[in-house]
């Protein structure tokens, strides 16, 4: 499985969210990986890709604007927010933007058979 979200030809958008984190967890593992499964059933959710280290960068891929404000006002996602505000996140920073190219490919070496 790949990490790199498997998107449709453009035009999309992708919704950046850029963030620092505070110690510990205090359940954020478990909350960001249901955003992740709940996200996914959503219409217009294209895809998914997240880094967290340093700076933790999760980029959603959506197929309309609609689709992002939807997302953004569904209710358990909405307390996450509330929790990262008060709990996980030094802070952050969402960005939107609408994917008008992408190129690339798989690079790995094919098995021979």
């Amino acid at each position: 499985m790949s990490l790199i979200a498997d998107t449709p030809k453009p035009p999309y958008y992708a919704v950046i969210f850029t963030s620092t984190r505070t110690e510990g967890d205090h359940g954020y593992a478990t909350t960001a990986d249901r955003m992740v499964e709940l996200a996914s059933q959503q219409s217009g959710f294209l895809g998914i890709e997240s880094a967290r280290e340093e700076v933790g960068i999760t980029v959603s891929y959506w197929s309309d604007l609609a689709s992002i404000k939807k997302w953004k006002e569904n209710v358990e996602h909405i307390t996450a927010q509330k929790m990262g505000h008060k709990l996980w996140y030094g802070e952050f920073k969402v960005r939107i933007s609408k994917v008008e190219r992408d190129y690339g490919g798989d690079l790995k070496p094919k098995s021979q058979t």
